[in-house]
């Protein structure tokens, strides 16, 4: 039997003077436990999504294709690099116009997290500041007062173009400035920048000034910042165990310290008594180095923000939840000083929306766990996390089963998470429960289940809906839809055999009717084969939408498919107890394959080209152009159709590509042995232009980590490794559906 026992809220409930006494605005306010909107207590879940990385054209999808994944904060960086090339000159046109980037996520139905700097990382050069600012003669990130006035420069630059945000974030990474953090403050409110919510990255023991800060917190499972050689590190493990361990030393840093889960996990819950647990930086996915090129998948990324949701997360926040292209040449790299060659141009991240702007598996696998929270977390949000008697004794252990509890300590939900990468967990035997609340004792289900490798579980206990009590079930909840009789949507597990309250569930699309005491309830406990076509629209009315189409929305607007074959969406109607098929008309698409003719062969390459700290360096330009491959890629003549919205799908196999456009760099990617998916439009491709690939080999002895697929592959190569395997461009259609 697995045991847990309630535990209530150490600490009374506090109101911090942020957002309740000061930039005090309606409808916004925080807790010591949750953030509140219009009154409600929510569990806000934010994506960040890079304006200036974005063509100016697709932020509108961009943030419809946040609304739909159940994001409801779009963050993102302010790069002073991207806006300010030289001393004195500032730009806020074109797609670096962060105004009607703001005015579009509200009009989306987006809330708005901008942060603002001055310094930023994300993977940019001198971490954001100009070539300019990172030459003067200033004390950089400190309270220096020449330094101070670079950034009043920058504060007053955006002043004029600065909107009502719920939340803006301080510098990034600053570990022992927390007088610095009070000064930029200071200086941005000066410059007419304010916000309810102010916020600074509180891993590795960030010193933050008290009261002043929100901490923030992130989840990495690997990261593309350690060393080629490094082993699968225990604070990348830990983010695949529940535990109160808030903290992560590793994130943006070599390998620092090792978290104990089993003497953290008796600790606080939450690491300040004035705020909320959150994050800013759970993995969306992860980036390309040269050196080392991690590859998540679907799976790893939603393990890690499950396991937030049980821990206490009283804000999901995501980093990427979309990919996007650099600016130029403004990436972090061995000649600007970083410890990480990244791509000159390539920012995909392998994030829920890539940068080609087609959806990743991850897409679908958190926006259910999205829709659980806009429909409970008005209830969750006030919940605490309470951990079994019996927890793992180390990240090594991969016998004690992962599982906690978030209850108010009468009702609440189960979570069960029992996966990892790299080191695979058999299947666990016998689960059976005992939950100790505060009036009750519950045990279930009625027989010992096994938990399949790769389960993600959320089970209700104890929820009231209707008039009804559903006092335990094996599938996890979903969403409820309103009517005169609501429905309570749960998912069932693969290889789990669903219970309600001890009787057997066949899943499927026809609910079940519970009634007692008078209340109604109808129960819809969907197949887990469905899990990847779910779609929940929350304006309106509470819609639930199954597609393997990718569906759009803002607040107000219909929902549109964009398919590339006929589409096919069914919605459930909870009047008629069904589904019902939604007809839509996208026009017919097209899919063709390339023709590539080679215009030179690749030449011999090196084991490496050179070393920075250690860590292999990506080759110049000019050694690039000498031994990298060159393909002229032919294109059927619709796909240079703006109406196509054609994207190119590249299988191939080798060390860098590049793709150009009548000769200029469009984008690129470091071989992790996953398909490239480019955007022909946001290419620039138009008729009659020539696209032209290149790419680079892979010595067989080189060093650089890569996935197992990978290197096995490379591995059978006899000298150096090359392969176009194969090449497509697919054209999409959009179509509006009714209702």
């Amino acid at each position: 039997m697995l045991e847990l026992r309630h535990v209530p809220w150490e600490e009374p409930l506090r109101r911090p003077r942020m957002s309740n006494d000061e930039d005090v605005r309606p409808g916004v306010s925080l807790t010591s436990r949750y953030v509140v909107r219009r009154g409600v207590p929510v569990v806000p879940v934010s994506g960040e999504l890079h304006y200036s990385r974005v063509p100016r054209r697709r932020w509108a999808e961009r943030l419809r294709q946040l609304k739909a994944g159940g994001v409801t904060v779009v963050s993102s960086y302010l790069f002073w690099l991207h806006h300010s090339p030289a001393p004195g000159e500032y730009h806020f046109d074109g797609n670096l116009d962060v105004a009607a980037f703001v005015d579009l996520a509200d009009e989306t139905g987006l809330d708005v997290m901008l942060r603002i700097g001055p310094w930023v990382h994300g993977e940019s050069r001198n971490g954001g500041f100009p070539d300019w600012v990172r030459d003067a003669p200033v004390r950089h990130r400190t309270d220096d007062p020449a330094y101070l006035r670079l950034v009043e420069e920058w504060f007053a630059a955006i002043g004029p173009h600065f909107r009502p945000v719920l939340g803006i974030q301080l510098e990034n990474e600053l570990y022992t400035e927390p007088e610095h953090l009070r000064t930029l403050k200071r200086l941005a409110r000066q410059a007419g920048i304010s916000a309810p919510i102010w916020a600074a990255t509180a891993w590795d023991s960030a010193e933050l000034p008290a009261e002043e800060v929100l901490p923030l917190y992130g989840g990495y499972g690997d990261g593309f910042w350690v060393d080629a050689d490094a082993p699968w590190a225990p604070n990348f493990r830990d983010h695949y165990f529940f535990s109160h361990v808030w903290d992560d030393p590793g994130i943006g840093a070599d390998v620092r310290r090792a978290q104990n889960i089993a003497a953290a996990a008796s600790g606080p819950r939450a690491p300040s008594t004035d705020f909320p647990p959150v994050t800013c930086e759970l993995a969306g996915g992860m980036a390309s180095a040269y050196h080392r090129r991690p590859r998540p998948t679907a799976l790893d990324t939603a393990t890690i923000a499950h396991c937030k949701i049980g821990n206490g997360s009283a804000w999901q926040g995501y980093y990427m939840y979309a990919g996007g292209t650099n600016p130029g040449d403004v990436q972090e790299s061995h000649a600007t000083g970083y410890p990480n060659d990244l791509p000159r141009r390539g920012y995909d991240f392998r994030a829920p929306i890539g940068e080609a702007g087609a959806l990743a598996e991850s897409h679908a696998h958190l926006r259910r766990q999205h829709a659980f929270l806009a429909a409970f977390g008005d209830k969750l949000a006030d919940m605490p996390s309470s951990l079994p008697d019996v927890r793992p004794v180390d990240v090594e252990d991969s016998t004690t089963l992962r599982w906690a509890l978030r209850s108010d300590g009468h009702s609440g939900f189960l979570f069960v998470a029992w996966h990892q990468p790299h080191f695979p967990l058999d299947t666990f035997v016998g689960a059976c429960f005992r939950l100790s609340l505060d009036d009750e004792q519950l045990e279930f289900p009625s027989r010992p289940v096994d938990v399949p490798a790769g389960t993600l579980a959320r089970w209700p206990v104890n929820l009231s809906l209707g008039g009804v009590r559903v006092k335990w079930a094996t599938a996890s909840a979903l969403t409820v839809l309103p009517g005169e009789v609501p429905t309570l949507v749960l998912l069932a597990e693969a290889g789990i055999p669903p219970e309600l309250d001890g009787v057997p569930v066949t899943p499927g699309l026809t609910p079940i009717r519970l009634t007692a005491d008078g209340g109604t309830l109808d129960v819809l406990v969907l197949p887990a084969d469905v899990a990847d076509t779910v779609w929940v629209r929350e304006e309106g009315g509470r819609r639930l939408l199954l597609s393997t189409d990718e569906l759009q929305w803002s607040a107000t607007g219909p929902v549109s498919v964009k398919t590339t074959s006929a589409a096919s969406v069914r919605e459930y109607r909870p009047a008629d107890r069904a589904f019902v098929h939604l007809p839509s008309s996208p026009r017919s698409c097209l899919t063709g394959h390339p023709t590539l003719t080679e215009i030179r062969s690749a030449g011999a390459v090196p084991a490496e080209y050179g070393k920075h700290d250690g860590r292999a360096s990506a080759p110049d330009r000019a050694v690039f152009e000498e031994h990298a491959a060159v393909y002229r890629v032919d294109l059927p003549a619709w796909a240079a159709d703006p109406d196509a919205d054609a994207l190119l799908e590249i299988d191939w196999a080798g060390d860098v590509g590049e793709l150009r456009v009548d000769g200029e760099l469009v984008t690129d990617r470091f071989w992790d042995g996953s398909r490239w998916t480019v955007n022909l439009v946001d290419a620039g491709y138009r008729p009659g232009a020539e696209v032209t690939l290149h790419l680079l080999p892979l010595a067989t002895v080189s060093r650089i980590s890569l996935p197992s697929d990978a290197r096995d592959r490379l591995l059978t190569a006899e000298a150096q490794l090359l392969a176009v395997d194969a090449i497509r461009v697919v054209g999409r259609s959009t179509a509006t559906l009714p209702g």
